[in-house]
């Protein structure tokens, strides 16, 4: 079983930073990956950017590419998602997800979320 909390959400300005923490307990093989997804009002929920717990190996959509950041403490289990120059169709809320893994340009996840983080980019 693998617990997940994400944490660092709020409010922030356009243009503004923030940053956003996944702890995970209890995981699993270190190839495995963990992942940020965000689903914005009305829309399903998007892949945003995975990491492995191992190699450090990323990955990033499109639409926060050159904009954020994934990385990882091993040591505490955690991984961050650093937000830089946020725009207003960042609003949303961001889960993470443990253990899944990335093929062919797909993160294809488990069934262990966290209860997500809301992050709003006033504009």
């Amino acid at each position: 079983q693998v617990h997940v909390v994400e944490s660092g959400g709020g409010l922030v300005q356009t243009g503004g930073s923030l940053r956003l923490s996944c702890a995970a307990s209890g995981r699993t093989a270190s190839s495995d990956y963990m992942a940020w997804f965000r689903a914005a009002p009305g829309k399903e929920r998007e892949f945003v950017a995975a990491i492995t717990w191992s190699g450090g190996i990323t990955y990033y959509s499109d639409s926060v590419k050159g904009r954020f950041t994934i990385s990882r403490n091993n040591a505490k289990n955690t991984v961050y998602l650093q937000m830089n120059n946020v725009k207003p169709e960042d609003t949303a809320v961001y889960s993470c997800n443990a253990g899944g893994i990335y093929s062919s340009d797909t993160y294809y996840p488990t069934r262990y979320w966290g209860q997500g983080t809301q992050v709003t980019v006033s504009s």
